[in-house]
């Protein structure tokens, strides 16, 4: 998980555990060596021979998790599937519920520089009539994007013709100077479209931004709420930790690093006017995440014991 999201959730606290922590402890009681099988694990109808059956008992020991039969597993299964369909059912209102809040006028003439040219924000709908936004974290100073973000935004190239068809357009937007996201985008192999707000308000207005004064006085608004003074200063003094090695991974320090905040936005155009539709921040952005849709089905689930995602280019080099 994004080490900004759970900054942001509270869940590294100061003289607290960490998430990472967490993991890391039960990714040693789950690798910790396992007793080798006795008389004890030899089914009775296979004693005597020369390779001796497992038991379920054994197979547990060696595994880790529980062991069962087909029938098990399809009752267990089943009961896991009406789980599943009332978290869809409550996704899909939660949906509706979205489309419901209301739409918030836009008079303000943000302004961004993009592959065409300079554009205004109804520019950005690219004659659409709506706009979804991802908030990339790419600040001024740094040398290449967030990782985080960059994972998220692997998936973009291949949904924008998808979404283009259906009346929306997708793209980012980031504060780093043009010149720069045009030459992470050619590395990353990107098309998406890309634009920088680098000089204008925008990424402060939609709190994905903040300054190096609401860094000092403590006075940082992000996801619907004001983080903690406190929380804000272990960032300024922070050279450990997930978020630290982030920062290292754009070339920066943490409290540059954490200047930029994820998170996407969604807009409307109608009848000449652009309307606020809806954003989400932090943890909020997880479902845009598309390893951890996949990570969340397999065997082993998420598995973290720290940050062990790197931008696509760079695995092979580890």
């Amino acid at each position: 998980m994004c080490p900004m999201c759970l900054a942001a959730s509270g869940l590294y606290v100061a003289g607290g555990v960490s998430a990472g922590a967490v993991t890391t402890f039960l990714a040693t009681k789950l690798s910790r060596k396992r007793p080798e099988p006795t008389s004890s694990t030899i089914s009775p109808e296979t004693e005597g021979d020369t390779m001796p059956r497992l038991t379920n008992a054994s197979r547990e020991e060696r595994t880790g998790h529980k062991i069962g039969t087909r029938e098990e597993w399809l009752a267990a299964r089943k009961e896991l599937l009406k789980a599943e369909k009332e978290l869809t059912y409550r996704s899909d209102q939660l949906a509706l519920r979205r489309q419901e809040l209301p739409w918030v006028r836009i008079d303000k003439p943000y302004r961004f520089e993009t592959d065409e040219g300079p554009a205004s924000l109804a520019d950005l709908f690219r004659g659409r009539s709506q706009l979804l936004i991802y908030h990339f974290m790419f600040g001024p100073d740094y040398t290449a994007g967030c990782p985080s973000c960059s994972s998220i935004a692997d998936s973009f190239n291949p949904l924008v013709v998808h979404l283009a068809n259906h009346d929306v357009t997708l793209g980012a937007v980031s504060r780093a100077p043009l010149a720069k996201l045009q030459a992470y985008k050619r590395r990353m192999g990107w098309t998406f479209p890309w634009a920088s707000s680098l000089g204008g308000d925008f990424n402060f207005d939609f709190t994905v931004s903040i300054s190096e004064a609401q860094q000092r006085e403590g006075t940082v608004e992000y996801n619907y709420r004001r983080e903690p003074g406190a929380t804000v200063g272990r960032e300024l003094r922070g050279s450990e930790g997930p978020v630290a090695e982030m920062a290292a991974m754009t070339e920066t320090d943490v409290a540059t690093y954490t200047r930029e905040r994820p998170g996407m936005s969604a807009f409307a155009l109608e009848g000449g006017a652009v309307y606020h539709t809806y954003s989400t921040y932090a943890r909020g952005v997880d479902g845009l995440w598309g390893m951890y849709q996949w990570l969340d089905r397999a065997p082993k689930g998420r598995n973290e014991t720290g940050i062990w995602w790197r931008r696509h280019d760079e695995y092979d080099a580890q």
